[in-house]
């Protein structure tokens, strides 16, 4: 062991430098500054105004950063359920031994592929169009003109419409992990549950979704992580960065580290690094509770 000492910290060397400059350092960096006042974010420490818990007693305070967090709750919760369920039907059916597996798990995952920027344009150039928009065309034809007639881009819909678009983009996503979860349980338990009388349906309840908790647990996670990296979808449904109907807390950050909108007057970066150490704190309490909710699995593979 202590010959191959220096070949140990040779090939370590290389990976705790990376981590301590990519990750570690900027995460202290930004719990620090989460405790000043600071112009620019590039601004030099001796700049840098103690506040201690001003920013965080701000945001609190402020209801446009409540409202954001509101809408992120919505987005998790409501888009992750939607997601979630449909993503783990795509799984089921795909694992099920249909034909053209690979095309349609291509084309259910062709949303993660495309551009978020050009994927948000279809949706709003030709879904929520006014005039000539696909929702406005099926449902005149089908003679439902009250749905026809809905402004799905107005602000009493906008929410309801960035949220639907948002998950058509990421239910091939999760499809995958729970498609992977799927193949992992042993047909044995399948084979025995048919001799034992057992439909799909009972298959399902009893034997792959018991199974996948794993899987679920990883699913929550990611989807917590993307749902509060939450932004370029909020700039594109809405021109005005402060629309209560779309703004996020990522947005609410970019508004505060480089002064964007009409309702901040002064640029903070040490606001915007509060906005993001609650935004992880979140993620850690939602990951914390989904452990202690979902056990670990008791069953072997």
């Amino acid at each position: 062991m202590k010959k191959n000492k220096p070949m140990i910290i040779a090939f370590l060397a290389p990976v705790v430098i990376l981590f301590v400059l990519i990750y570690l350092y900027p995460i202290c960096r930004t719990i620090l500054m989460s405790f000043f006042k600071i112009e620019g974010v590039t601004d030099a420490m001796s700049e840098w105004h103690f506040v201690g818990a001003s920013n965080y007693i701000e945001l609190l305070n402020t209801g446009l950063f409540r409202t954001s967090m509101w809408n992120l709750f919505r987005i998790w919760l409501f888009g992750g359920i939607i997601v979630m369920s449909i993503a783990l039907l795509f799984a089921v059916i795909l694992t099920s031994g249909i034909r053209f597996k690979s095309f349609f798990r291509a084309v259910i995952y062709l949303p993660n592929v495309v551009s978020a920027v050009a994927l948000a344009t279809m949706w709003l150039q030709y879904v929520y169009s006014p005039k000539f928009g696909l929702l406005k065309s099926v449902f005149t034809s089908l003679g439902l003109d009250s749905l026809a007639a809905i402004q799905w881009t107005s602000s009493e819909y906008k929410f309801v419409a960035l949220l639907i678009a948002y998950c058509f983009g990421m239910v091939g996503y999760h499809m995958l992990i729970f498609t992977s979860g799927i193949e992992r349980i042993g047909q044995d338990y399948y084979e025995a549950a048919t001799i034992d009388g057992a439909n799909k349906v009972n298959q399902f309840f009893h034997i792959t979704f018991p199974l996948l908790r794993g899987v679920i647990k990883t699913n929550i996670t990611m989807w917590s992580v993307t749902s509060v990296a939450f932004f370029v979808w909020s700039q594109l449904f809405s021109t005005v960065t402060a629309d209560t109907q779309t703004i996020t807390p990522m947005v609410y950050m970019y508004m505060q580290v480089f002064g964007a909108g009409n309702t901040v007057t002064e640029r903070n970066a040490g606001l915007g690094a509060t906005v993001g150490v609650v935004l992880c704190v979140c993620v850690v309490a939602i990951f914390l509770i989904t452990n202690k909710l979902i056990k670990k699995d008791d069953f072997e593979f």
